[in-house]
């Protein structure tokens, strides 16, 4: 985002921070993601909510008739807070939003204590997703009813994950925004790692980490690092030995494989 925009959302997460403390954080993150498909799927509102030209107290006024009495007030208020910012692209208000949302989202998960197996769960979801073709396919099929990929995807993950996980799973591709399956999945795992100001490594490897493992590999990266980092283990037999480690677009690969393949290059030329 530009200086204008990271600014609106510094106005705006005061407003949302606070309305957090009194609000229902799961009431909030359908009442945010509504706002956000109401300003998507009507082009002339959303260029209007973020018109750089427009007063800002103009623009939340609007916001404000239109929600008042639809949502909680605590939703009226973050979206009008938001919506009478300085945006420089429209784009970025509608980003912001749904953001919230899953932040919303993960602060009920925070509250009961199972931050961490939500992030799990839709880690896991995403790679059982990328492992199955005909499931891949399915819930990247442009033209299959949204209404009908999510009730595949709450039907595969009812009684096995939390409320928080289906519900961003649902919403990954009732309104993906344009974004394949796994990136909408990716982009809710990096909101849960900057709001817990951590990072993500995926781990692959042949053989699953033992506890200790885990624990000085994740220390380790977080001296290079200096943040705390969560590992994602992916297990994957065809890499034969040692560890493949991803942190954003940072790739540390150790693999038996990578080393094959660079000495049949070698040889190759």
């Amino acid at each position: 985002m530009r200086g204008s925009s990271r600014a609106a959302v510094l106005e705006g997460r005061a407003s949302f921070e606070t309305a957090l403390t009194s609000g229902d954080p799961a009431v909030m993150a359908d009442e945010l993601f509504a706002v956000a498909e109401l300003l998507d799927g009507t082009p002339t509102l959303r260029r209007g909510a973020a018109d750089p030209s427009r007063e800002g107290k103009d623009k939340s006024d609007l916001i404000t008739r239109l929600l008042h009495g639809k949502v909680s007030n605590e939703t009226v208020a973050v979206a009008s807070v938001l919506v009478g910012q300085r945006w420089a692209q429209e784009r970025d208000l509608t980003d912001t939003i749904e953001r919230f949302a899953v932040e919303s989202l993960l602060k009920g998960a925070e509250d009961g204590g199972a931050i961490d197996q939500v992030e799990d769960e839709l880690f896991r979801f995403e790679r059982v997703v990328a492992g199955n073709p005909e499931l891949r396919d399915a819930l990247a099929n442009r033209l299959g009813d949204p209404a009908g990929k999510a009730e595949l995807v709450g039907g595969l993950l009812q009684g096995k994950a939390r409320p928080e996980t289906i519900r961003l799973a649902r919403q990954s591709v009732l309104a993906p925004r344009g974004r394949r399956f796994d990136r909408a999945i990716e982009s809710y795992l990096d909101v849960a790692a900057d709001r817990r100001q951590q990072l993500t490594a995926v781990v692959t490897t042949a053989v699953d980490l033992t506890d200790e493992q885990r624990t000085r590999l994740a220390g380790a990266l977080q001296q290079i690092y200096s943040k705390p980092v969560l590992l994602q283990v992916v297990l994957d037999e065809e890499v034969i030995g040692g560890i493949r480690v991803q942190i954003g677009d940072e790739v540390v690969d150790g693999t038996v494989l990578r080393r094959l393949d660079e000495a049949k290059r070698h040889l190759a030329g």
